[in-house]
């Protein structure tokens, strides 16, 4: 079943790609010239259903990438129109998409951003561009950067619940949130190094991209937010320009010969007409894939399609494992972590994957605890500067909820056989032998983390120990300790799962973004109990 779905996949996607050549004879012209319009938010790592995008689907983050160095080299390509709409986008997105955005600039050809409000990401990828504009009504919201927690102890207190946890590493800090009333010195201490290091990457992106010294622009920061007028004297932005001012400035812009009727094209309509073909296959032939693999959200067992589910991605990875026209994987990690077991499968199957072809982990925003986990299974990790990472280290516990109980009047007790049989239960606090019997199981777990990620990182355990204790360290600092192999982003990583496949400069590949999803919410529900559609894993 699973082969003849491949073959029909193939067929369809070979359909698929004549369709769009044949299509884009009519959408570009081969003497004509355009300009790509591209929206940078929203920045999803997966593609947006139609439904829930209102009717325009959006590119994920690699895809947007593709674009942009495609359109590089693209003769017919005149620049690039960035339109910024707010949605503020995670630093590390916004530090790919600023290198993206600078290879059109190196290769010769405008790139022209506006937004109604910029904040601070926004103008780390607007500093890619070298036009950027702002109404005269609009704002660059440039006023640095903030890690803050919650912490709801005193709440619990008042409602007679106390949390009854363990941890293993003196920086995992996840439980904090419920056992302190603030900051354990830790806790301040890796946040503090961590915020310094994205703080430089703001500071960094900015002064290179506005030439400003470093020095202005976080005398800039500090004096933030700016109005627009305020923003283009200080050089955050070029000018004011509304909206309907923007594209007339295009022909100016464009070169001579290029004189003539403007044309802008939209980045997804360019992606599927030119992008996607460039290493397509006709009507099912042989051709080289590389699968991007995302993993965003909580790790968890099971299955479904909420977050990370440990047999889900399994048999996912298998089926890549299997699939001969896969050359290679990029693992695309977007994760705090979650189940330290299903983290353990995702590694076992990352590993016997491994055994067949590449896989390069590539780091999103965050890739920590059971993220970074299923990460050190790969040949090769990638990570941003900016990209939260590492947190090697376990917590777990249960909240006993015995005083809410009595305030509302409520008893419960029970009857039992085992030492150890009510150590799950939420109407007590862990014996002091249970307490024993969860630090063990835990340390048992924590060492084999430990094991995994010097065994996939090649460092002695003992150096692996220096960097663990649950502590989170930015990219920066990862690369330092050797917790990645350098910092990159989506196209870095897909470059180097291309090196490690032997695939040859030039040689078509196309990437398939995985898992798919369902292009209509509820499809799957429709379709009922075990049937299962294309793409529908």
């Amino acid at each position: 079943m699973g082969a003849v779905r491949g073959r029909g996949a193939r067929l369809i996607g070979g359909a698929g790609g004549v369709a769009r050549r044949a299509a884009a004879r009519f959408a570009l012209p081969r003497r004509a010239s355009f300009w790509l319009r591209v929206a940078a938010t929203p920045l999803d790592e997966l593609p947006t259903p139609v439904w829930s995008a209102g009717g325009r689907p959006a590119l994920p983050l690699v895809h947007l990438l593709a674009v942009l160095e495609h359109a590089a080299g693209d003769a017919q390509v005149d620049g690039v129109l960035l339109r910024l709409d707010g949605a503020t986008p995670g630093l590390a997105a916004a530090l790919a998409l600023r290198r993206a955005l600078q290879q059109v600039v190196q290769a010769g050809k405008p790139v022209v951003a506006w937004g109604e409000r910029l904040g601070a990401a926004d103008l780390v990828v607007a500093s890619g561009a070298n036009h950027v504009h702002v109404p005269e009504a609009g704002s660059v919201g440039l006023v640095g950067l903030r890690l803050e927690t919650w912490f709801v102890k005193g709440l619990l207190d008042r409602l007679g619940v106390a949390p009854d946890v363990v941890r293993i590493g003196s920086f995992k800090s996840a439980a904090e949130t419920l056992t302190r009333d603030s900051m354990s010195p830790e806790q301040r201490e890796q946040l503090e190094a961590l915020l310094e290091d994205r703080f430089d990457a703001l500071v960094t992106a900015l002064a290179e991209g506005r030439d400003l010294r470093p020095e202005r622009v976080r005398e800039l920061v500090d004096q933030g937010p700016h109005g627009a007028r305020a923003a283009a004297e200080a050089g955050l932005v070029d000018g004011c320009l509304h909206a309907d001012e923007v594209e007339p400035t295009l022909e100016k812009l464009a070169p001579p010969q290029r004189a003539g009727r403007l044309r802008v094209l939209d980045a997804a309509v360019y992606h599927g007409l030119r992008v996607a073909t460039a290493g397509g296959r006709l009507l099912g032939g042989p051709a080289s894939r590389i699968a991007y693999v995302v993993a965003s959200g909580s790790i968890h067992g099971g299955a479904g399609l909420r977050g990370v589910a440990s047999d889900r991605y399994r048999e996912l990875l298998a089926r890549l494992a299997d699939d001969e026209e896969v050359r290679g994987v990029v693992l695309r990690v977007d994760s705090p972590g979650g189940d330290g077991v299903a983290s353990d499968l995702i590694w076992r199957a990352v590993q016997r994957l491994r055994r067949q072809k590449p896989v390069v982990a590539s780091f999103a925003e965050v890739a920590a605890s059971g993220g970074y986990y299923v990460a050190a299974g790969a040949d090769r990790i990638l990570a941003e500067s900016a990209t939260v990472t590492g947190s090697i280290g376990v917590v777990g516990g249960k909240l006993d909820f015995s005083g809410l109980y009595d305030r509302l009047g409520i008893h419960k007790e029970g009857v039992e056989r085992g030492a150890r049989a009510g150590l799950t239960s939420e109407a007590r606090r862990f014996t002091s032998d249970e307490r024993r019997a969860v630090r063990t199981e835990m340390e048992t777990v924590y060492a084999l983390f430990l094991e995994r990620v010097a065994s996939g990182r090649g460092l002695a355990r003992a150096a692996v120990e220096r960097v663990a204790q649950g502590r989170v360290w930015s990219g920066a600092q990862a690369l330092q300790h050797g917790l990645v192999d350098r910092l990159g982003g989506p196209l870095e990583a897909l470059a180097e799962v291309r090196q490690l496949a032997g695939l040859q400069a030039g040689e078509p590949a196309s990437v398939e973004v995985l898992p798919h999803l369902p292009r209509f919410p509820g499809l799957r529900f429709l379709l009922g109990p075990g049937v299962r559609g294309p793409g529908l894993p």
